[in-house]
């Protein structure tokens, strides 16, 4: 039991880890830079002049919500990024601007994004509503293998989830490497912040990397449940 317990919390820490990492790579350059000469905002609205993205607007959104949405052809980005003149909000701010990049050169690579992310989210919250049933299924059938089916079902959405998101990686790396970071290597960043950048940029391309490996591995904690 001690060992199952030792695996258990295990994956518990293995799948918080990634979302972890990512956010303290944000937080580690959220610091204002009194010289920095704009803020995420004002960049990502240049940005959206310079490259002439006609119809694609910038606003600000809740904390910690930084996206681009191609329905509404908004570049949206978080108070502290949108007002912000730190690392951290220079480097997402050309990030979301290189999706909104893809998206106004109808890039192919950009079509994934819209297909599958929201496919992705949907099969993920179906496995999560599928193991919340699973006591239910046990408690109105008082049988154990009853409620091992919506534990399975759980499982195999949570496969298809992951997998789902995988597949807007290089999507996210494109957005980050081939759009941001050669934009802010033209001299919207002095040398020496452009590692730190790097680093931003690398934790934005890996947040859905992050919520996949997070989905595979609670699929392990849900085996190890069933073993039990």
């Amino acid at each position: 039991m001690s060992v199952l317990i030792v695996l258990m919390l295990l994956f518990a820490a293995l799948i918080y880890a990634p979302q972890w990492w990512v956010k303290q790579v944000m937080r580690r350059h959220a610091a204002e830079l009194p010289d920095m000469p704009g803020t995420g905002g004002e960049l990502a609205q240049h940005l959206i002049e310079r490259f002439k993205l006609d119809g694609i607007r910038v606003e600000m959104t809740e904390e910690n919500n930084d996206h681009f949405d191609p329905e509404a052809r908004m570049v949206r980005l978080s108070p502290s990024n949108f007002n912000g003149r730190s690392l951290t909000a220079v480097a997402i701010a050309a990030h979301e601007v290189g999706h909104a990049i893809q998206f106004h050169r109808r890039e192919p690579i950009f079509e994934r994004r819209a297909r599958y992310i929201p496919l992705a989210i949907k099969i993920q919250r179906s496995g999560s509503m599928a193991l919340w049933l699973a006591p239910l299924f046990g408690l109105l059938s008082r049988s154990p293998v009853a409620m091992l089916l919506p534990i399975l079902i759980s499982a195999a959405l949570h496969i298809v989830g992951a997998l789902t998101y995988l597949i807007v990686l290089p999507e996210e790396w494109d957005a980050s490497f081939e759009k941001a970071l050669p934009i802010l290597e033209e001299g919207y960043l002095p040398a020496e912040h452009l590692p730190a950048a790097r680093q931003v940029l690398t934790a934005a391309a890996l947040t859905y990397f992050a919520a996949a490996l997070s989905s595979l591995l609670s699929l392990g904690y849900l085996l190890l449940v069933l073993r039990r």
